[in-house]
């Protein structure tokens, strides 16, 4: 193609202000006339016409070449233009800002899945990147994408482990059903290759879930990847990093609601398992299987030990008062929620960082919190009312219920509202707030309760059990009615309570400084944490399935514990 810019031999003594960086880059130094943002570089003339004529180059920021640096071949004092394509509108540039949303995207998007939004929350990224931009927000996201990289590999490993771990125990219930087979003579033949089939089948189909969970997992690191890479590339391009910034924080969520979602909680304690049929000779006629094929839940018997412990301060810059927390829960994303009384605040923690990451302020002291789903929770507050707050990139309060007694202890189950007044009642309510039932006494009209606290259900959901202050924790079956109450010697003061979906409770004993677990059934295992363990006056707690982490608040205390369990 003929050059239509100026050009010289390097030799030449002739010199233009500005060149093209391409041409520059061949040998040949030819007069530049624009400055692509894009390119980061200066074009000739030919250069220009190359940008019009591709249609991967079309939308390029061509500017006069009199805005470009050529000392530095970065443009200066420019408007700063993010370089990211959309994915859903491919060759759009990703130029605008959604507050509503939180999100950006190309003008393509904006006129299309954002037209009902606020004309004032849409902005025009490079219009307002100075208002936009915030180096320290950037800076902390590509830790988080970091931190979240190495939690994605920790999870490949860990489906890996898993796997192996589940061949050795499909390999030993095989070896377990060929021994039955071999007593019960040929006759059992046909069933026993029907035993092994079936063996293989539960465990190819918990292989492949495993093996989807890995992959999922390596997606969402390689995606982690790019988006470091994009954020190291984006320096000196404040619009650009801004947008990489978000997308890496949208890709961060994404794989942050992977790892409580991919049925970790129902694959990491799920064990392939032959019981075999002693009754099996007098049926052999109509006999299908050898014995029963099933994935069961382990069981903990034994009493948790304490791996390590860490401190978790939930202070904020902008609270007057020493935090109290009287209740915690996690999301279903195994986000930590909070509440803190003293300043009238709901916070939101990190359970990779333990940092506060979000919080809104209440009109009044908020008491305990449970998660209704995936972006809502409902929290019980001092002024007799129940308020939901929703969550994710903010938190909001919503809608209220006024009830006629004071809110403690709060959980929810099947559409239903369960609260405790710290007194002698249990209210159950459903999501309209319209009073269903109150429970005070059992069958036969004796006080069930003397400081009603916290609420707990089982895991599988058939029994719920309300901890009292001086009474024990007072347990129901899944629609209310009583069935018995325990305690023990060495708690004083019952406060917090939940359970670990193993067939255990963890019960808070306030004055004993400590934490014990009973099994479902009420029988105590032992002390799991001490005073000397570091409780103080403990309130709340809640249990991290997949990480056996037991989280513990404190009363009147910024800082409380995190504690490792095994």
């Amino acid at each position: 193609m003929e050059n239509k810019g100026r050009s010289i031999d390097k030799s030449s003594e002739e010199t233009f202000d500005f060149i093209c960086t391409t041409c520059d880059g061949n040998g040949k130094i030819v007069e530049a006339v624009r400055y692509c943002i894009e390119c980061s570089g200066y074009c000739c003339q030919s250069c220009t016409d190359i940008h019009k004529t591709f249609p991967v180059l079309k939308d390029h920021n061509l500017l006069d070449a009199s805005q470009g640096n050529q000392a530095s071949n970065q443009p200066t004092s420019l408007p700063e233009f993010p370089t990211e394509r959309c994915y859903l509108h491919k060759g759009k540039v990703v130029d605008m800002y959604c507050e509503k949303h939180d999100e950006v995207c190309c003008c393509t998007c904006i006129a299309t899945l954002h037209k009902s939004c606020p004309e004032k929350s849409v902005m025009s990224i490079p219009d307002m990147i100075n208002a936009l931009f915030k180096l320290r927000d950037c800076k902390q996201i590509q830790s988080r994408v970091r931190d979240m990289m190495v939690s994605m590999e920790t999870l490949g490993k860990s489906k890996d482990d898993k796997i192996k771990a589940l061949k050795d125990v499909k390999n030993k219930e095989i070896e377990k059903a060929l021994k039955f087979q071999k007593a019960l003579e040929s006759i059992i033949r046909n069933a026993g290759e029907a035993t092994r089939n079936e063996i293989e089948s539960k465990y190819k189909e918990l292989e492949k879930e495993i093996l989807q969970e890995k992959q999922d997992a390596d997606g969402n690191k390689a995606s982690l990847k790019e988006s470091d890479d994009k954020l190291k590339k984006s320096e000196g391009n404040r619009a650009q990093r801004f947008v990489c910034t978000k997308i890496a924080e949208k890709k961060m969520n994404e794989a942050d609601r992977q790892i409580s979602k991919q049925k970790v909680r129902s694959n990491d304690d799920r064990q392939l398992a032959f019981t075999p049929n002693q009754s099996l000779l007098n049926y052999l006629n109509g006999l299908q299987h050898i014995g029963m094929i099933g994935v069961n839940t382990k069981k903990k018997t034994d009493l948790y030990k304490i791996k390590g412990s860490k401190d978790i301060n939930m202070k904020v810059k902008d609270d007057s008062e020493t935090c109290d927390s009287e209740g915690c829960c996690l999301t279903f994303d195994n986000q930590l929620v909070v509440t803190d009384y003293s300043n009238k605040k709901l916070k939101l923690i990190d359970t990779n960082t333990m940092k506060v990451t979000n919080y809104c302020k209440l009109d009044s002291g908020p008491l305990c919190v449970c998660c209704i789903n995936d972006h809502e929770v409902v929290v019980s507050c001092t002024d007799n009312k129940i308020q939901f707050v929703s969550y994710g990139n903010k938190m909001t309060p919503t809608r209220q219920i006024k009830t006629s007694h004071y809110c403690h202890g709060i959980t929810t189950k099947d559409d239903k509202l369960y609260v405790t007044d710290d007194d002698s009642s249990l209210y159950i309510y459903d999501m309209s707030g319209n009073l269903l039932n109150t429970v005070s006494q059992d069958n036969d009209g004796n006080k069930l309760f003397s400081g009603s606290r916290h609420i707990t259900f089982s895991e599988n959901g058939d029994k719920m059990y309300v901890s009292d202050w001086s009474q024990g924790v007072v347990c129901f079956d899944d629609v209310g009615n009583y069935q018995s109450t325990f305690t023990d010697n060495d708690l004083n003061g019952l406060d917090g309570i939940c359970v670990d979906g193993r067939g255990n409770i963890f019960v808070v004993g306030y004055w004993s400084h400590n934490v014990v677990q009973f099994n479902e059934d009420g029988e105590k295992i032992g002390v799991v944490i001490k005073q000397q363990d570091g409780l103080q006056y403990p309130q709340s707690v809640c249990f991290h399935q997949e990480l056996n982490r037991l989280f513990v608040t404190l009363n009147d205390s910024d800082v409380w514990k995190m504690f490792e369990l095994y």
